[in-house]
């Protein structure tokens, strides 16, 4: 598999998905939110559980076997930590973050490095690549931090025979 591909799938898979309003399907987990993408040989899916504090996976096969994944969790913070209303817009303003940048281009887990709309401020600190990676991402509004969330992930291998 080549990483490019890869990358290129994960920018569409992006796009179709939680940042482009992609529609939820039948969780493989009670209780849990997923949406899904499958193109050719690569199939994704991203599950996570809870509104104002959440954890989740995306996961993506190739021909039938996980081959990357990115865990990350974290929420809403600040004065305003209990308000879904504003948690809605958060969010909102999170998946036009997510849609900027060139994710098929160049490896971009989550959202751009900043990104910026009137009194909305995202900002994503990474390091690695699309094999291996850490980082943190935050969301400020007229200056307050209001969400954080906290990712890792990489390609996985399987040595078993």
């Amino acid at each position: 598999m080549e990483l490019d591909k890869l990358n290129d799938f994960l920018g569409k898979a992006a796009l179709a998905t939680y940042a482009g309003g992609g529609e939820r399907v039948q969780p493989q987990r009670p209780g849990f939110y997923e949406l899904k993408y499958r193109e050719g040989d690569f199939y994704y899916r991203d599950s996570f559980a809870g509104y104002l504090s959440s954890h989740g996976q995306e996961v993506v096969w190739h021909k039938d076997k996980p081959v990357w994944m990115c865990s990350y969790a974290g929420g809403m913070t600040g004065s305003r930590k209990d308000d879904p209303a504003f948690a809605d817009e958060t969010f909102e303003f999170l998946k036009k973050a997510m849609r900027t940048g060139e994710k098929s281009k160049a490896f971009q887990p989550r959202g751009p490095k900043e990104f910026k709309d009137g009194d909305w401020e995202y900002k994503n600190d990474w390091s690695g690549g699309i094999s291996e990676f850490k980082g943190h991402e935050e969301i400020s509004n007229k200056g307050e931090t209001v969400f954080i969330h906290d990712f890792f992930g990489g390609l996985l291998r399987d040595g078993r025979k």
